[in-house]
């Protein structure tokens, strides 16, 4: 059985998404730039998965996956777009969005070459993980996973 079509599972995987991309617009030599700018779409991509606690607390007694999301992506192979999660993927999407927040900041001053590079790579981590953790469809998975291990 699926629950509503919310888009709260697109919102909280290309959150970190936005923040990368827009840290391609600043120049590298504003470290401290990046350093801001990746901390706060790190505790952004947390935030905005805080309200799936509630959301997922009301409907926890329907069983199959919840939060489905759809749409057509490659038709001629098959692949769509579907996102959705069961319990031990929401503990996960929970999991990788308070951690990746937490490792953003543990690496403020850390790191100290290449700053514009570590910061858009960590999310783009992020980014993958959740993806792996969300995705319903095998193609859409392998896309993740891959984006994961770069």
């Amino acid at each position: 059985m699926e629950f509503y079509n919310s888009h709260i599972l697109s919102v909280i995987l290309f959150t970190p998404l936005a923040g990368a991309l827009l840290m391609l617009l600043v120049p590298r030599e504003s470290e401290n730039a990046h350093r801001w700018l990746g901390n706060i779409f790190g505790f952004l991509g947390f935030a905005v998965s805080v309200p799936l606690v509630w959301k997922f607390d009301e409907v926890a007694h329907i069983p199959g996956f919840l939060f489905i999301e759809r749409a057509e992506w490659i038709p001629s192979l098959g692949a769509d777009y579907r996102l959705g999660i069961d319990g031990i993927s929401f503990l996960l999407i929970m999991l990788t969005t308070l951690l990746g927040a937490i490792a953003i900041l543990s690496s403020w001053s850390a790191i100290k070459s290449r700053v514009k590079e570590y910061y858009i790579l960590l999310l783009l981590l992020q980014v993958g993980m959740l993806g792996v953790f969300m995705s319903l469809d095998f193609f859409l998975f392998y896309v993740f996973w891959e984006v994961m291990l770069v």
